[in-house]
């Protein structure tokens, strides 16, 4: 999950969040009304070419949710409809950054769905390369354990179990926000029977003590940003701030959290941890300080992105 710029102080304090709240305009959107499906994803992505890298799909999936309809089924059945009325709001809250995925409230990782809201993480596809590195690390091998810190959504546990029919779960966060959308993800994927969640900060002492290890594997995309780095406004405007910053390193919680993986993981279990693009050499000199090996993995960007440390 990229989270340096171009991946828990509150976290909608962001300038064009307070601009929308205030009743002030950050770009004026036209009425659509009278308008076809088709011709306003054709203006939509006009407008939104400015804020986002991908304004065509971005346009898509906020008429898809105004129309309650699937995007395939958008653009197979729907194009000469009209639009919907409260297109026009929703655009507005994308234009002003906002992330496609806290306006429909919806994100796919792993291929299932996840619901988010601005007390979580928005699930990355960068951050399946943790799952594909667990999958292969421990193809011969299934885990019967697996343990997620810092869960957010839920998204690495959730897919992890969704992998492994036969194993269970326990996550960890500190915030109870956080674990009221986790829980409700297994529910609705029907993994509820097979995952724990506590809330508990690795910032507490003794926080260890409440998990009931070994495990097979450990999952963990900890905060890893810099407290001074320049993020887009997605970012850090709408995502929470509390897993996103880790101190002027962006190394705070890995000096925290790779010392406590020998009392939780069984020997020779995995701990695999998400990274930053350029803290690679860092986090695996804090392995080797632990007596751990590691095993760099990329994103199909081909940026560093896990560090399997065993």
């Amino acid at each position: 999950m990229p989270k340096t710029a171009p991946r828990k102080s509150h976290r909608h304090s962001g300038e064009s969040r307070n601009l929308l709240q205030s009743g002030a305009k950050v770009q004026e959107i036209p009425a659509f009304a009278g308008m076809t499906v088709s011709d306003t994803l054709r203006d939509s992505t006009s407008q939104l070419s400015a804020i986002s890298d991908t304004p065509r799909l971005d346009a898509e999936l906020l008429m898809a949710h105004a129309l309650h309809v699937s995007r395939s089924t958008l653009l197979l059945d729907h194009l000469r409809a009209e639009v919907p009325p409260e297109f026009a709001a929703l655009l507005q809250r994308r234009v002003a950054h906002e992330p496609i995925a806290y306006i429909t409230g919806h994100q796919e990782f792993w291929a299932l769905d996840f619901a988010v809201t601005p007390d979580v993480l928005i699930p990355r596809a960068d951050s399946e390369t943790l799952i594909e590195a667990a999958t292969e690390t421990l193809a011969a091998k299934p885990p019967a354990r697996i343990l997620d810190l810092g869960t957010g959504s839920g998204a690495l546990l959730l897919a992890a179990l969704s992998h492994w029919p036969e194993a269970t779960g326990t996550a960890i966060d500190k915030s109870p926000a956080a674990l009221k959308i986790a829980r409700q993800n297994a529910g609705s994927l029907s993994l509820a029977d097979r995952a724990v969640f506590h809330e508990i900060s690795w910032h507490t002492q003794g926080w260890t003590d409440a998990l009931d290890g070994p495990f097979d594997l450990i999952l963990c995309n900890p905060p890893y940003v810099e407290m001074d780095a320049a993020l887009r406004p997605n970012v850090r405007d709408y995502e929470p701030h509390d897993a996103l910053f880790a101190g002027a390193e962006g190394l705070d919680d890995y000096r925290i959290l790779i010392p406590a993986i020998a009392s939780l993981r069984r020997a020779s279990a995995p701990a695999i941890f998400e990274i930053g693009a350029d803290q690679a050499e860092k986090v695996t000199a804090i392995a080797a300080q632990n007596g751990l090996k590691t095993h760099l993995r990329h994103d199909l960007a081909g940026h560093p992105r896990a560090l399997i440390l065993n």
